[in-house]
């Protein structure tokens, strides 16, 4: 695909692929793009096909309209008031974000507007984010009687557990620039260049051994969990198996030899 392409049937996901980068857009504007059980199963779909595409090279999730994304749909989650009904959505939306962090390629958020409760959520279980100076995240559940539980999972993983306690208990919005002073955003661009700061980093990635990146993105996610000792032995292995792979021959004879390595992709 060259063109943006709608996912599902009603046009709620864009995808669109360039270059070995594939651009996810959530498309629910006049709903601030908040997460439908409809949105969720697209999100779902789109990342399960991403796992076994080996062309892609990185992921960019956008959002089109006036914000990056309001959190859950609240009014489709009143029209069905069971807690059944509730654990299943959160289940649902636990696995999106999971399927996120567990894709072989990085993930980039581009965010403008707002990002929200969910929709901050979604921006810390990317692997990069590249907000607009007008951005502005929370975690804003508790403004309406509701602690943002499940956001609380990965923002904390981000940010120091004292800022994100007190996004949690304030429902307070900040600035892209808190944003990225908290950890929660890698980088900040003007507004009309937020694009272009988007397609500047994807092709830093992009220009990279995609084998690295492969090895790179799931070492990194999995030694987080580990001790220090168990962490660098496992870290050693997966270093010495990447040591093995013609893309690491081809780079190291590049560098030594002064000249731009040409990737294999193994």
């Amino acid at each position: 695909m060259s063109a943006q392409q709608a996912i599902s049937g009603d046009d709620i996901l864009l995808r669109e692929d360039r270059d070995g980068v594939v651009t996810l857009t959530l498309n629910r504007p006049a709903q601030f793009n908040a997460l439908s059980e409809e949105m969720l199963t697209a999100l779902q779909g789109a990342l399960d096909d991403l796992k076994v595409d080996e062309a892609v090279r990185c992921v960019v999730l956008a959002a089109s309209g006036r914000a990056f994304c309001a959190g859950h749909d609240l009014k489709q989650m009143r029209a069905n008031p069971r807690q059944g009904y509730y654990e299943a959505l959160f289940a649902q939306c636990s696995r999106v974000m999971q399927g996120i962090v567990n894709l072989p390629v990085p993930v980039i958020a581009r965010v403008h507007g707002m990002a929200t409760a969910a929709g901050c959520q979604l921006v810390a279980s990317c692997d990069l984010a590249v907000a607009a100076e007008s951005a502005t995240f929370a975690v804003s559940g508790i403004n309406v009687g509701l602690f943002c539980s499940t956001p609380a999972v990965a923002l904390s993983r981000n940010v120091s557990p004292k800022h994100a306690f007190d996004m949690l208990v304030t429902g307070r919005f900040i600035s892209a620039t808190e944003a990225l002073s908290f950890g929660l955003i890698n980088r900040i661009a003007p507004d009309a260049e937020l694009d272009r700061a988007v397609a500047a980093l994807s092709s830093d990635i992009c220009a990279k051994s995609p084998v690295a990146i492969r090895t790179g993105k799931a070492m990194f996610s999995r030694q987080r969990s580990m001790g220090l000792e168990e962490a660098y032995a496992y870290a050693g292995n997966v270093m010495a198996c990447n040591m093995m792979a013609e893309d690491a021959a081809e780079g190291i004879d590049a560098f030594i030899a002064k000249r731009k390595p040409v990737w294999k992709g193994r």
